[in-house]
């Protein structure tokens, strides 16, 4: 029997496991892919928004204000890559000036610190690339970038480290109430053996499935849409066309279609915002693509997309009442939502974690940890190090002197580091996730084979089991020739 049982491993279902960490208690995460942060967590903006464009009052206010106002520190303690470069939202000549205006009561009624109005000579001197129909901005120089896939594996690490139990490639199939909480019953997606769960309280962080969790236990029902949103990575060459993030005035379908640096040099452009019944339909389409060019470049100018090294596409979980769901269900005692998480989902994880974490320690009546161990340190980058100090780290571990991954320089000795820390990597995306190799201008054309290498000899596991990202996408299924 677990004390708390969550379903989904993305970056609120690890933020949360994260923070029930530091409490005395039986916790586990049960999640269907081969990976955390296998769904939306990995498919995003990357963006720690400012706050200024949720409803103030509403819980997407509170939470996206707290959670940004977490970041420094906790950046700090789970050692993830983090930069405040500050967002603008641009108006253009043909848009009403008066959007701009609400924007900026809102986020002073949110407790956003330092907004102001930008006109266009300022801010063609911050942004010389904006576009030449911009005729003033709104400034938050709180915003921020992250990344996303090692903010949410920042989070699940350091929640093992300190107890918590990860169940991966673990579908659930069915919650129902027992007499001393729930009984969950769950699906290996590569073998397909079943396995029943015990639990005293389930925290529901399941993405666009959140609604049919929900609804198996409560009358109380929730409807999630799946919105789809596509981007275009651009390369590094890209990476300073503008140094700020920047939106174009929000509409009822979102924050529109952005563009802005990432933290690891990438440009990055997108999305689009459609509504999809599939909630599996990650594909891009060249409509999408087509329309995040035009729509881009009323913001900024001059946009490299020539450059384009990738496109994909992500899902964000849109609750019919536009904004999250987060609290247990009124009628079903235990079982608490954490539903609904759309942007700004990834701003507010730190704040979301807080508050279902003391949620939990209320009903179970929870003590904190006296050893909790709340500081995580990444994988090693020889890149940050002195040329003297990467000499010596390569006399002393000759890996970190073999390059894997040539377009990002990523050595073996990283992918190493990657595969046997705390929930390692067992595909080639949970690679690359971790360390940017395949990440670069040639997508991993050169890198797979030597990282598949790896792989097979340090799990162990064999070559015709390695796959891209989990079961059905293995990449040797067979031999033409026996040598």
């Amino acid at each position: 029997m677990y004390d708390v049982a969550i379903i989904g491993a993305g970056v609120t279902g690890s933020a949360i496991a994260r923070e029930l960490s530091r409490y005395q208690a039986n916790i586990c995460v049960i999640e269907r892919e081969e990976d955390v942060c296998g769904g939306t967590s990995k498919a995003n903006s990357a963006i720690i928004h400012a706050g200024f464009d949720a409803a103030p009052g509403s819980l997407k206010a509170r939470l996206n204000v707290r959670g940004n106002q977490m970041m420094d520190a906790l950046a700090k303690e789970l050692d993830i890559p983090f930069l405040r470069n500050g967002s603008l939202v641009t108006c253009t000549k043909d848009q009403d000036r008066g959007g701009l205006c609400a924007l900026l009561e809102k986020g002073r009624k949110n407790g956003v610190p330092d907004l102001r109005i930008l006109e266009r000579d300022e801010l063609a001197a911050l942004e010389p690339n904006i576009g030449d129909d911009v005729v003033c901005a709104l400034y938050a120089p709180t915003g921020g970038i992250v990344c996303p896939f090692h903010m949410t594996m920042a989070y699940a690490e350091n929640a093992c480290v300190n107890g918590v139990t990860f169940f991966l490639n673990t579908k659930v199939t069915s919650i129902r109430k027992a007499e001393t909480g729930y009984t969950i019953e769950t699906t290996h997606t590569d073998t397909g053996e079943a396995e029943t769960f015990l639990a005293k309280t389930v925290v529901n962080a399941a993405g666009v499935y959140a609604d049919t969790f929900n609804n198996m236990v409560s009358s109380h029902k929730i409807h999630i849409t799946a919105r789809k949103g596509e981007y275009c990575l651009l390369d590094k060459d890209a990476g300073t066309h503008v140094s700020h993030t920047i939106f174009q005035l929000p509409s009822k379908m979102g924050k529109g279609v952005l563009v802005t640096p990432t933290v690891h040099g990438n440009l990055l452009v997108g999305p689009t915002a459609v509504d999809v019944e599939n909630k599996e339909a990650v594909n891009t389409t060249q409509d999408g693509l087509d329309a995040l060019s035009r729509t881009a470049s009323l913001s900024v100018k001059n946009l490299p997309m020539r450059q384009v090294i990738t496109s994909f596409a992500g899902l964000r979980a849109h609750e019919d009442g536009d904004d999250f769901v987060i609290g247990e269900a009124p009628d079903a005692k235990g079982f608490i939502n954490a539903a609904g998480i759309e942007s700004p989902g990834l701003s507010s994880a730190p704040a979301i974690g807080e508050m279902v974490a003391e949620l939990v320690r209320g009903l179970l009546s929870l003590s904190e940890k006296p050893d909790f161990v709340a500081e995580r340190k990444g994988i090693l980058r020889p890149e940050t190090l002195s040329m003297e100090e990467r000499n010596r780290l390569i006399r002393e571990n000759p890996a970190y002197g073999n390059i894997i991954c040539r377009c990002e320089m990523i050595t073996e000795g990283e992918i190493l580091d990657a595969i046997h820390r705390p929930l390692g990597a067992r595909s080639l995306d949970g690679v690359k996730r971790r360390t940017r190799a395949g990440m670069g201008r040639c997508q991993a054309g050169f890198c797979s084979p030597r990282t598949m290498e790896i792989l097979e000899r340090e799990v162990p596991m064999r070559m015709f089991d390695i796959t891209k990202n989990g079961v059905g996408s293995n990449i040797v299924v067979g031999v033409n020739k026996e040598i």
